[in-house]
């Protein structure tokens, strides 16, 4: 799993980068990849508007919406599960009523 880092760092690190430091200087300075930077620097200008693409705000919104199907789709497989189970129960007296 990608090693996450505080949005606070990030914001930092790209305040370096448009303070006019190289990007391979301050990220072997930070020890992170460069190509982390790059993706971060993309991302800043897709959030700033100036290139098309997914804002971090819907990235996030989306990331959420799936994380919640992935639960709906879980409670729906037990839900299904519970009732396969019950149409396939048989009553403690053999699975006859007595007569009325």
């Amino acid at each position: 799993m990608p090693r996450s880092y505080p949005p606070e760092f990030r914001r930092k690190v790209l305040d370096l980068i448009d303070a006019g430091r190289p990007v391979k200087q301050v990220a072997a300075d930070l020890g992170i990849s460069d190509q982390t930077v790059y993706v971060w620097r993309r991302q800043q200008l897709i959030d700033t508007g100036l290139l098309p693409g997914k804002t971090s705000t819907e990235n996030e919104e989306l990331a959420a919406a799936r994380r919640r199907i992935a639960e709906l789709e879980t409670e729906l497989a037990i839900h299904r599960r519970a009732a396969e189970l019950l149409g396939k129960a048989v009553s403690p007296k053999g699975g006859s009523r007595p007569s009325p």
